[in-house]
């Protein structure tokens, strides 16, 4: 366990930015799979323990030449894989709004920075729900920006064809404000884009709804949690009261999400983590006997139990008479994703679900169901499976615990998402 208060940190820090800019006087916590020259970034793993990298991501050179203060390197779910920040290996993080409740994850570390007080805004990423989730269980914000959006550039890749690096504030508009920061095109990723980089989303935070129309996807309402389904049913009475039109929508494709997310990222995660071999990173095996055996022995010291078992499932699904069967079904399974998302979004501008279908978990309570924990991934993934924006805002309560609200966008359409998750602050 950290020292940290709700163990948030894994490494605090102070990275002084420039005098002045937007971020100027602000405190900014970073989700530790994010590179900072010359502070250890581990990824939540002791495979990583002693890493050091010699550079800065693109978006922590842009947070420090925006004016920010990074006052530490947030706890997470060990490389990204998890939902409730309790495979890290330096102990899980606390929720500072459900106290004996997990903060979700894999960005809990993020969220509970901004929740317990510990950071004005945080940056997380989000890979099928890692920011979103997270920022529900934790009664804040938190934006999944179209994927292109923001440089991955240092970034340590888990599942690069799904994750993004996003924020997460106690409001929209500071949501969108680190967003206007960190977003644009950059040299060093191609995979970033130039739409939407000069857009000013704090401005779109003005609470004007009148006339939107918000789709409801039936499917990704009727799993929830009954308590979460009236938050949400009377966070939408809010929205039509200030003139929102709803109307349902369907995203039949929606029941298959869970199965191709977690095929494609757990195949992308095997192939990025074959660098952990204890030659170029991570814990050396030691040298005696075949370098078959000391591979093993480092993965399997530097490894937690969740990280093996994403990694053995995916190099079985990739690995040969299994590719077709599994890995080639699953981008099959996308591409109808992205298909149904394009026409919900010829009905309305955005469409609207709760973030996650249960209140937080009690600490310990997932772990031994882990099937169990990805199901409860269901309202998020389809989104990074389609590379579109989300955000999550805090909607109510159910029993006490943060209960949130997902707005998805049509890609490029961050304007349109934070100006409805704005109606409901």
């Amino acid at each position: 366990m950290g020292d940290s208060e709700y163990n948030a940190f894994v490494t605090e820090t102070t990275i002084e930015g420039a005098d002045d800019g937007p971020l100027a006087g602000k405190t900014v916590a970073v989700k530790d799979n994010i590179s900072t020259e010359g502070v250890r970034t581990t990824c939540g793993s002791a495979m990583l323990a002693d890493y050091v990298p010699p550079y800065d991501a693109t978006v922590v050179q842009r947070l420090k030449e925006a004016g920010a203060t990074i006052v530490g390197k947030a706890n997470m779910d060990e490389f990204g894989m998890g939902s409730t920040t309790e495979t890290s290996a330096y102990g899980p993080t606390e929720n500072p709004a459900a106290p004996g409740r997990v903060p979700g994850g894999s960005s809990g570390g993020s969220a509970a920075a901004v929740a317990g007080g510990l950071a004005d805004l945080a940056l997380g990423t989000d890979t099928g729900g890692s920011i979103r989730n997270p920022a529900a269980f934790c009664g804040v914000v938190g934006i999944k920006p179209t994927y292109g959006l923001v440089s991955r550039y240092g970034l340590v890749a888990y599942a690069n064809s799904l994750e993004q690096v996003g924020p997460l504030a106690p409001t929209v508009e500071e949501a969108a404000a680190l967003l206007d920061v960190v977003a644009g095109p950059d040299d060093h990723d191609a995979t970033t884009r130039q739409e939407g980089a000069d857009a000013d989303y704090a401005a779109a935070a003005d609470g004007d709804v009148e006339g939107m129309t918000v789709g409801v996807p039936t499917e990704l309402v009727e799993g929830a949690d009954e308590g979460v389904r009236e938050t949400f049913e009377a966070a939408l009475d809010d929205l039509r009261a200030q003139g929102v039109e709803t109307v349902e929508v369907s995203l039949p494709s929606v029941e298959t999400a869970v199965q191709a997310y977690y095929v494609i990222a757990m195949s992308e995660a095997s192939s990025n983590l074959a660098r952990y071999d204890g030659v170029r990173y991570g814990v050396s095996g030691g040298y005696e006997g075949d370098w078959n055996e000391s591979f093993a022995e480092g993965r399997e010291e530097g490894f937690g139990e969740e990280v093996k078992r994403r990694v053995l499932l995916g190099t079985y699904a990739l690995s040969a008479g299994y590719h077709d069967k599994y890995y080639a079904k699953a981008q099959d399974a996308r591409a109808w994703i992205q298909q149904d998302f394009d026409e919900a979004f010829a009905e309305a501008d955005v469409l609207a679900s709760p973030t996650m279908p249960v209140p937080p978990f009690e600490m310990g309570e997932s772990l031994d169901d882990p099937l169990q924990l990805y199901l409860s991934d269901a309202n998020t993934v389809p989104v990074n499976l389609a590379n579109l924006p989300a955000i999550s805002v805090p909607a109510g309560e159910t029993d006490g615990l943060p209960v949130g609200m997902q707005f998805v966008g049509p890609a490029f359409g961050e304007h349109a998402i934070v100006r409805a998750a704005s109606a409901l602050e």
